[in-house]
């Protein structure tokens, strides 16, 4: 995983800890969303999961922001709500979560192959 956290500080300039935290926070809401799916991306990607564990936790507005996301449009909204609520906790604008994705699949894509990209594609994705 140095190797994804090292791509996005030099392609997006943030700090390495955002990357961490921005790369886990996509990692949950893959796991999240793709529920057994996911076996296949922690095993094409080992270190994953110490992505997932180091990322912000949820709580207070971005819960709430999440939970109501959901209820107006499906569990997406309701991820991509969430994402946005973890990424201003990194002192992160929302807007970058859409450059994290470009980043974090064409590394899964080099990694576990167009498979695993494909599953974080189908989440990730917009």
């Amino acid at each position: 995983m140095n190797e994804l956290i090292g791509q996005l500080v030099s392609q997006l300039g943030v700090q390495e800890g955002q990357a961490k935290g921005g790369a886990g926070l996509l990692f949950k809401l893959a796991q999240s969303q793709l529920g057994g799916d996911f076996s296949k991306i922690a095993k094409a990607l080992p270190g994953v999961e110490g992505l997932i564990a180091g990322a912000p936790k949820e709580g207070g507005a971005t819960a709430l922001l999440g939970g109501l996301a959901g209820a107006l449009g499906g569990n997406k909204a309701a991820g991509l709500a969430t994402l946005a609520g973890g990424f201003s906790n990194l002192k992160l604008s929302p807007d970058l979560i859409g450059k994290f994705v470009p980043v974090v699949l064409s590394f899964a894509k080099s990694k576990g192959g167009a498979e695993i990209m494909e599953l974080l594609a189908s989440v990730l994705k917009k």
